[in-house]
């Protein structure tokens, strides 16, 4: 019927092939050769009935072609008269082509079918019909033959409920607006009507979504721009195209429920319309990914940008990947397909692979953490280890430092993360710290002036904070008198501070020497005794 139907019987002949293997060569082992004994072979059906959904399949195959004879072996009936069971295999078909729920593919396709009712585990449900006297279940039960395999036949319970739904749905007036030949004649089984509204019906409500979104667009560009200021007027689809297919999916679900469609058509117009909404949903998600990407990309500060924009785009792809893998797995399910398997080898080969880049997804990890955090920025002045210089980029695996020599050192951001780090441009103010030396010569009086004054000079600078000043006679040197000089100063970057420091010193070496006094240099005090006379031959010579 459609491709699932085909998949699904497809990987259940494979499945039930490898069982019989097994499960023979398991006997041929168990069962010693000698004790081998003939067993009568078993019938197996020619017509698929076998399992509840080649019964179904198969009854529908030949009440479409017309040959009612062979229909009517689907059937439970006790009649004994052909052109009976004929004529109600025929209004079998009728009753199911016209109000069937379009399911097919969840009918069980294993011998002992779903064993959804375990009170009745020799019936299977496929559906639902209102009839003139209400609801009831289409059933198909398994019937034991002698020396055959147990086959499924259309319940006998199903089959008294036919003739009275049969008569209604022939004496239904059909639909005013279709064409009274159209609906007479078919073309492959299906009513030319049918055709029509494949052929031509479809396509032609997708080119109404078409117009309905260049139709809409500008309309809602005008009202946009007038309404919300970041609106530039650059909205180029309002329905874009995968809004369109989800549209013409829903329609299409819509026809299935409105028009009198044959069972053929409303099947293929259901799995059409899975699929269709499967793709345009991935899509669409793809798209709502992509403008969300856009949306942060334009919040990222200028600092980080490059960074940042590298990790958004390796985040969006990710997303991107999970989201059509998703979609995948779905229509996969759509055709019957068990993925298990492969998500479980996905699963394997992820393993794999990360244990062979296991470096690798280190570095990418750690930079996101550093992007993220921030923990670095481009421009800044770094030092890391015994590499100091100014960061020159960023990315997912490594960090590219550009040295004071001018020299580039890329460092693995795993690194980074795992040091310590010294950002010296993070600092918000400089550290002013000098050790001025004074003479030995340098008095109390002119020790104090010195310190007064340096102290006066530091609180009324506009840049040092005034809350830091610390201005103290701390030791006796070797040399010098220590006077220490603390102080924190206000400068946007390094080269700033040297020059507010340069000043500073210059000020500093004037108060010294106003108050009379010098810096001292390393100075060493030798003391130096005269030798004792020598004595002559007649005794030492008098003092």
């Amino acid at each position: 019927m459609t491709l699932r139907f085909l998949g699904r019987s497809i990987g259940a002949s494979l499945v039930a092939l490898v069982l019989v293997c097994s499960d023979a060569g398991a006997q041929s082992k168990a069962a010693p050769a000698s004790a081998a004994a003939a067993q009568p072979e078993i019938e197996k059906d020619a017509l698929g009935r076998s399992t509840p959904r080649g019964t179904v399949l198969g009854f529908l195959t030949a009440a479409r072609r017309g040959d009612d004879a062979q229909a009517r072996t689907y059937l439970n009936t006790t009649s004994q008269n052909s052109a009976t069971a004929e004529d109600l295999a025929h209004e079998l078909y009728v009753v199911l082509d016209a109000r069937l729920p379009a399911r097919l593919a969840d009918i069980s396709d294993e011998p002992e079918g779903s064993r959804a009712n375990l009170l009745a585990p020799n019936e299977e449900r496929i559906g639902t019909i209102d009839g003139p006297s209400g609801p009831f279940d289409v059933v198909i039960e398994r019937v034991t033959r002698p020396k055959s395999d147990p086959i499924w036949l259309f319940s006998k319970d199903t089959l008294r409920a036919i003739p009275p739904t049969y008569d209604a749905i022939v004496n239904q007036k059909a639909a005013q607006w279709i064409p009274k030949f159209l609906i007479d004649h078919r073309l492959g089984g299906v009513r030319l009507y049918e055709w029509v509204l494949l052929v031509l019906g479809i396509p032609a409500i997708y080119l109404l979504t078409v117009l309905l979104n260049r139709a809409v667009t500008p309309v809602i560009a005008f009202v946009g721009k007038h309404l919300w200021s970041r609106v530039d007027g650059t909205i180029r689809n309002v329905v874009p195209a995968p809004g369109r297919l989800l549209i013409l999916s829903l329609l299409a679900r819509w026809l299935i429920s409105s028009l009198p469609l044959s069972l053929l058509v409303r099947e293929f117009l259901t799995s059409a319309a899975a699929v269709v909404t499967i793709v345009a949903v991935t899509w669409l998600v793809v798209l709502v990914d992509g403008e969300v990407e856009r949306a942060v990309r334009g919040r990222i500060p200028s600092a980080n940008f490059a960074a940042a924009s590298s990790l958004l785009r390796v985040c969006r792809r990710l997303v991107d990947i999970v989201v059509v893998v998703a979609g995948l797995l779905a229509m996969l399910r759509l055709f019957g397909v068990d993925p298990t398997p492969l998500l479980a080898g996905l699963g394997v080969g992820g393993i794999a692979v990360a244990l062979a880049a296991q470096k690798t997804l280190e570095n990418i990890i750690a930079g996101a953490s550093l992007i993220i955090d921030q923990a670095v920025l481009v421009g800044d002045s770094l030092k890391v280890g015994d590499i100091q210089g100014t960061v020159d980029h960023i990315g997912l695996r490594s960090t590219r430092i550009r040295t004071l020599d001018r020299t580039v050192v890329s460092v693995p951001n795993g690194q980074i993360a795992n040091m310590s780090l010294e950002r010296l441009s993070a600092r918000d103010m400089f550290w002013f710290h000098p050790m001025v030396g004074l003479s030995y010569d340098t008095t109390p009086d002119q020790m104090r002036t010195v310190l007064d004054g340096i102290r006066a000079m530091l609180e009324a600078h506009p840049a040092i904070d005034a809350g830091s000043v610390r201005v103290r006679f701390i030791r006796l040197g070797a040399f010098s008198l220590d006077v220490e000089v603390f102080a924190y100063l206000h400068a946007s970057d390094w080269a700033p501070f040297l020059e507010l420091q340069e000043g500073l010193l210059l000020r500093i070496t004037e108060i010294v020497q106003a108050a009379g006094t010098t810096i001292a240099f390393p100075t060493q005090t030798m003391h130096m005794q005269a030798a004792p006379p020598a004595a002559g031959p007649e005794g030492p010579a008098p003092a």
